[in-house]
């Protein structure tokens, strides 16, 4: 009997699963994932993609036109032989052999592709018949033989024992006629196991063939992925390396594509950036490190001019320098200067100075300029106090060696200046001047060896008074003011800085001992 199955599959979800179930499915992947996918397994994915997007097309093309070349042999085979068989029954069917018929039909499936043979009269009826026949009676026989019009005409089925299939057979039904009269029919039935079992070896070789173009593409890719964003790797690692300041990495491939040409523009950047720094440190040298970081963030507006700022002004002066620079060859001279200025330096960094500049024997170092400072009095007091203790502590070092002591004077004034570039196009310097910085000059000029003067306007800045200790000095009369300029000598700072000075004290010295 001919069985025919019609199968579909329909699947449901309830209103709310979506909703409520995907964002958890994607967070629990989103655990999984790495938070960073190289380039490389993106590549070799992208690749096994298309590799395998193109075996399965190329799979699906060659296993269709596989079953349509099988099934077209098949279909000429049938009717081949069904025609044969018609030409051989012809006359039996109209000489009402039946016996002859029989022995036609049992012949026909000795034939081990043949399973079953039929022979009918024009009306249907059974005339012989052998092995498996999908038609038991003659009314199926007319309904399906019919449309046939001098063709053959062919049925698929499933032979099934108690509901159980067996096998998908193929038949051929073919009219048998004798001077364009239908006399009857004949009908050949084959197994379509070949055919499936083609198809089916098909869709293993292609698959199997699948599976390895996608291992070897995964292989391949991978490799090559890998060659392709090993500099890419070099890169990341060579910003991060100039990124954390070791300027000097270099990425040494060497590439002639456009990669290479990447990697050779990286180079130069980093060569860049080297001189740059070297450039930076170097200026940092000549101006305050504050005053070149300011220049170098803004190089298109340095120009000459400056602005209005109120700051604290110091000088430091050595006594007798002319003295000592005659009994001193000029290599002495220079050690001596340059290790009392380091201590200069070293105790303006920890007050938030600024060296403006050294002349000669003298320092010039400004407070609140160029980055501002409510408390530029105080530390410029502060500072000016460590210099002459490291002074006390050097003048120590010194006259148990058997030198002779350096003595300091020193000038403190704070009030408005103006600072800024000064000089010309071609030559400038950061600097402040105005009549404030003049009078600190002065006042470091009538300093005894060993003091700190301050006028009284700094010294009655806010909260001045109760941070330093001072007592009242002699006024100054400068041909430039009408009145004396009262002043003050600083001898110390109060009780709790002092003890932080102390512990300053020592880890300079202690630095400098170790240098």
């Amino acid at each position: 009997m001919i069985t025919k199955k019609q199968t579909s599959k329909t699947t449901s979800f309830p209103g709310n699963l979506t909703s409520f179930r995907l964002p958890a499915v994607g967070l629990r992947l989103r655990g999984f994932l790495p938070r960073q996918i190289p380039i490389a397994v993106k590549l070799s994915l992208a690749v096994s993609l298309l590799v395998t997007l193109g075996m399965v097309l190329l799979g699906s093309v060659v296993i269709n036109n596989q079953e349509k070349l099988l099934r077209k042999q098949i279909n000429a085979h049938g009717n081949t032989v069904a025609i044969q068989l018609a030409e051989s029954a012809k006359e039996l069917i109209l000489a009402d052999d039946r016996l002859s018929l029989g022995v036609l039909t049992r012949n026909m499936i000795n034939d081990k592709s043949i399973l079953g043979t039929g022979v009918f009269d024009d009306k249907g009826n059974a005339l012989a018949s052998a092995g498996i026949t999908p038609l038991e009676n003659g009314n199926e026989l007319v309904n399906v033989a019919s449309p046939v019009n001098g063709t053959t005409h062919s049925m698929e089925w499933q032979y099934e024992i108690d509901g159980q299939v067996q096998d998908n057979l193929v038949s051929f039904l073919h009219p048998v006629t004798f001077q364009d009269v239908r006399a009857g029919y004949v009908l050949i039935t084959f197994s379509r196991a070949s055919l499936d079992t083609a198809v089916h070896d098909s869709v293993r070789a292609i698959t199997a063939a699948t599976i390895l173009m996608i291992i070897l593409a995964i292989i391949i890719s991978y490799a090559m992925s890998r060659k392709v964003s090993q500099p890419i790797n070099y890169l990341m690692d060579a910003s991060k390396a100039i990124d954390e300041g070791r300027l000097t990495y270099r990425i040494s491939e060497r590439r002639n594509d456009e990669i290479g040409n990447l990697i050779n523009a990286f180079n130069s950047m980093a060569d860049g950036l080297l001189k740059k720094s070297q450039v930076e440190d170097a200026f940092s040298r000549f101006v305050s490190t504050n005053v070149a970081k300011q220049i170098m963030n803004d190089l298109d507006n340095v120009e000459i001019g400056g602005e209005h700022v109120h700051g604290s002004v110091l000088f430091a002066d050595i006594v007798g320098y002319t003295d000592i620079s005659e009994n001193l060859p000029s290599e002495e001279i220079a050690k001596l200067l340059n290790e009392y200025f380091s201590y200069i330096g070293e105790a303006t960094k920890l007050y938030y100075g600024n060296i403006d500049k050294f002349m000669g024997d003298c320092a010039m170092v400004v407070f609140g300029i160029p980055q501002n400072d409510p408390d530029h009095a105080f530390h410029a007091i502060g500072c000016a106090v460590l210099i002459q203790r490291l002074v006390e502590r050097l003048n120590t070092i010194r006259i148990e060696k058997g030198q002779f002591p350096v003595q300091f004077r020193l000038g403190i004034n704070s009030g408005d200046m103006l600072a800024g570039n000064m000089g010309y196009n071609d030559r400038m310097e950061f600097t402040v001047v105005g009549d404030s910085v003049n009078l600190a000059s002065r006042l470091c000029t009538f300093a005894a060896p060993g003091e700190i003067v301050i006028n009284k306007d700094t010294y009655a800045t806010a909260g001045i008074s109760q941070q330093i200790v001072a007592r009242q000095h002699k006024p100054i009369q400068l041909r430039s003011r009408k009145h004396p300029v009262a002043t003050y000598v600083v001898t110390g700072l109060a009780a709790e800085h002092e003890l932080l000075m102390e512990k300053q004290i020592e880890q300079i010295l202690a630095g400098k001992a170790a240098a």
